[in-house]
């Protein structure tokens, strides 16, 4: 049973999740991820960890389902009780999350509601729900979009959504500050996932457009992003609160 700092990441199967999962092993930081569906892909992420010495678990979540949360949560404690020497969190990693591409003139309004309910009304009450089982001094990681700050044309539900979750970040940092509690928020850019259908990694024209207006000439990869997040998770970070920090790569200067 090891004695490292333990984090939740949320999404943590596939794409960015599975990279900050990765990443915050190779900082002897023990994970718990959750996935949507793919039990497959999560064994494969654990296996991983495994395998550069880490200790990792998996368990299920729907973000959307806030009902669910009590449930996952007493999941989450029986595990660290009778697997680990922890009886609580460090770091919550909010993660999960969908993407759609689609014009503003067609969005729908169950697509709108998805976002807003996994971008922003998932993320709110995971953590109210988690904050039972954070340590004092634990750190909160919100994952937003360099959407927040520039534009591409089709993300007019998802963007604004992620600066919801910006502004929120904001208040964390201020109402947690008596127990020490940091929040931060990590945006990435673009980056070539399967994340809203796997348009940063497929679609070459985009790719290629992205490419030309971002200062370091290429599209992103997850490893560019859960170092960042990673980083944040160590000692050195300490003293960082309430801030966006923005793994772009430099788009759109």
């Amino acid at each position: 049973m090891s004695k490292n700092k333990i984090a939740l990441v949320t999404g943590g199967s596939r794409g960015l999740g599975r990279n900050i999962a990765i990443s915050l092993a190779k900082k002897n930081i023990d994970t718990i991820i959750t996935y949507h569906s793919n039990t497959s892909a999560a064994n494969d992420v654990i296996a991983e960890i495994k395998k550069i010495g880490g200790a990792a678990h998996a368990l299920q979540l729907d973000t959307q389902k806030i009902s669910s949360f009590d449930q996952f949560f007493k999941q989450l404690s029986s595990y660290l009780k009778s697997k680990t020497k922890h009886e609580k969190l460090d770091f919550l990693i909010n993660n999960a999350g969908t993407g759609i591409y689609q014009p503003f003139e067609e969005t729908t309004e169950t697509q709108f509601d998805e976002m807003v309910n996994v971008h922003f009304k998932g993320v709110y009450f995971l953590t109210q729900k988690a904050l039972n089982y954070l340590n004092d001094g634990s750190r909160i990681i919100n994952i937003s979009s360099g959407l927040t700050r520039f534009t591409f044309p089709n993300s007019s539900a998802y963007a604004p959504i992620k600066g919801a979750v910006e502004v929120f970040t904001k208040y964390l940092a201020k109402e947690l500050a008596y127990r020490k509690i940091t929040a931060n928020v990590v945006a990435p850019g673009a980056v070539a996932t399967d994340f809203g259908g796997g348009e940063n990694k497929t679609n070459e024209q985009k790719r290629k457009v992205v490419t030309n207006v971002t200062a370091l000439g290429r599209v992103g990869e997850p490893e560019d992003i859960g170092g960042v997040v990673a980083f944040l998770c160590t000692d050195d970070a300490r003293w960082i609160n309430g801030q966006r920090i923005e793994a772009s790569g430099g788009i759109l200067l």
